[in-house]
């Protein structure tokens, strides 16, 4: 391995130590060096070897001894770092007039929001900011056989965590009177009619391009028609078609649904109205009535555009520029209700805020902020290449803006008990982070202590340890448990820095550690681990909801008294 490598690896070493309480791991530094050094990535097996030998004895160093050598060796890491302002923002929109632009998020309330919907609501939101515009939420609930007020709630709370502000808000159903005056005009003037054919009917022929024969009908039995879809027929005997071309290459233009008779009861207007229009018909007379200047959506709907374009024209009403961007969903994390749902009813997901989910609850329980929700979009800009992103390119936004803030704590997993003698100290004061000023704890202490499982793999009798913040131990005894000598303030070279707790005042809780939900097409029947760990007692006085992070282990949010959910490293 070519020498200059190595002191690469041994910099990122040093420097990732520095800044984590003397500690660092061999797959953060693995993970730097092949961002920066792609041609490694073939040879990972070699490469590990090596970073792993560099990283075991920088973390022998103390940190006084790190800081000498980064001072002598590479100064420049201890220099103050330039801001950078990060570059984002969106293009330029098409035909946009400062002070005129209004844009639209239309959630359908059938579902708990999820990242995807997250983008949708930030991009319109921030192009609406660009140009000094109008924002507008509108619940695009004309389904009430799929549609709750439990959903509506949940998309109102996910945006308001999100930080997104409205000018207006309003709901589809809001204008129900105008879809049905549209509704009337396409079919007097011919651009609609009613049809009474079989499902099964209606998809052959638009297979086969050919007219349905209800397509013949006169404006006078369509008019009378449309009356019995109130009045008498029965869901799925007649649905409103509009008039479009059955030969179009174009599926969607094959003689659409415009409106279908739906008996269900609707969560906010109860059983007044029977006949609801479609996703396109509703779309696109409400996009033009709210004055909506450009109107964006995920690319699956982009088929549709023409047809939106073809009903306002049928109605001489004012279209709306139409843009489209990419889906945005976690690679092992679906979005799909479809997929979603039957696991909470099977009992292998708990909850829509269940911390493996992609849902925005799930994403607040499991500590990611909505700030770095908001960077991580705003950085994939308005693409629509698909985005199926790794969870990681959301965690190092999130990590920015966690780790300033978060209190470092001890706590140990798989716990060894360890007994000091010679302990003279009844109390110790440890800082709250390592870099900025966020005070001391005190915690109290006695003779017997928990170190991690992990930790007491490495100890041999004879060698000495050194507990964080505390002093170095000289061991005496190996084996179910541990037991030692207290030294103080020794040597620190070439000796393993470890945490711990107190046993005295060790407080128990459950570590839930989310993983990857899905494996390819299956369900990861390991995804959801739970640890029982032991942390200071200082965790009792965090706010339920707090970040923390667990030294050598990761950031975790507060859940509860008893409970923490792993955030990410």
């Amino acid at each position: 391995m070519d020498d200059d490598i190595k002191k690469e690896i041994r910099k990122m070493a040093l420097q990732n130590a520095f800044e984590h309480d003397g500690q660092t791991q061999d797959k953060i530094i693995l993970g730097k060096i092949l961002g920066t050094k792609p041609e490694f990535r073939t040879k990972v097996k070699e490469i590990s070897e090596v970073i792993s030998e560099i990283v075991a004895l920088v973390n022998q160093l103390s940190s006084e001894e790190q800081q000498s050598e980064i001072e002598k060796e590479f100064p420049e890491l201890l220099k103050p770092k330039e801001k950078v302002e990060e570059k984002e923002g969106l293009p330029d929109l098409p035909g946009a007039e400062q002070g005129k632009v209004v844009t639209r998020f239309p959630p359908e309330p059938n579902g708990y929001p999820h990242i995807g919907h997250a983008k949708a609501a930030i991009i319109n939101s921030e192009y609406a900011k660009m140009y000094g515009g109008k924002f507008i939420l509108r619940m695009d609930d004309t389904n009430p056989e799929a549609e709750r007020m439990e959903y509506h709630a949940a998309i109102k709370v996910g945006l308001e965590w999100l930080g997104i502000q409205f000018d207006q808000v309003k709901s589809t159903s809001d204008d129900m009177e105008v879809f049905y005056e549209k509704g009337k005009e396409l079919i007097n003037s011919g651009k609609a009619y009613v049809c009474t054919c079989k499902r099964d009917e209606i998809s052959k022929n638009r297979r086969e391009r050919k007219d349905c024969k209800c397509s013949f009908d006169d404006i006078e039995k369509n008019n009378k028609n449309w009356d019995k879809m109130n009045e008498k027929f029965k869901p799925g005997e007649a649905i409103v078609r509009f008039r479009g071309d059955m030969k179009a290459d174009n599926a969607v233009m094959r003689d659409p649904v415009l409106f279908r008779i739906i008996d269900e009861k609707h969560y906010t207007v109860g059983d007044k109205y029977r006949i609801w229009p479609s996703y396109d018909m509703a779309v696109a007379i409400e996009d033009s009535i709210d004055g909506v200047t450009h109107a964006f959506r995920s690319k699956e709907f982009e088929l549709r555009k023409e047809l939106i374009d073809a009903i306002l024209d049928a109605l001489d009403m004012r279209k709306p520029y139409q843009g489209f961007f990419s889906r945005l969903e976690f690679k092992g994390m679906p979005i799909s209700k479809r997929i979603i749902k039957p696991l909470i009813e099977e009992g292998k997901v708990s909850w829509y805020d269940d911390p493996r989910l992609p849902t925005l609850e799930a994403l607040r329980r499991r500590g990611v902020k909505p700030e770095a929700i908001r960077k991580f979009i705003m950085s994939l800009g308005l693409t629509k290449a698909n985005t199926l992103a790794p969870f990681d390119a959301l965690e190092a936004f999130n990590r920015k803006f966690v780790d300033a803030t978060s209190k470092r704590l001890f706590m140990v997993s798989h716990a060894k008990k360890l007994t000091v003698n010679n302990l003279s100290l009844t109390a110790v004061e440890i800082p709250n982070h390592p870099v900025n000023d966020m005070g001391k704890r005190k915690i109290e202490i006695d003779s017997g202590f928990y170190i991690s499982g992990e930790d007491a793999e490495t100890i041999k009798e004879g060698m000495q340890i050194r507990l964080l913040g505390l002093g170095n131990v000289s061991i005496t005894k190996v084996g179910s448990e541990f037991e030692g000598d207290f030294v103080g303030d020794g040597d620190t070279t070439n000796i393993p820095k470890i945490q711990w707790v107190s046993e005295k005042n060790a407080h128990e809780i459950k570590m839930i550690i989310p993983k990857t939900l899905f494996n390819g097409e299956e369900f990861n029947e390991d995804s959801l681990e739970e640890l029982d760990v032991y942390t200071e007692p200082h965790y009792l006085q965090l706010k339920e909801g707090e970040e923390i992070q667990f030294v050598r282990f990761g950031y975790c949010r507060k859940d509860s008294q008893n409970q923490a959910i792993f955030t990410h490293k």
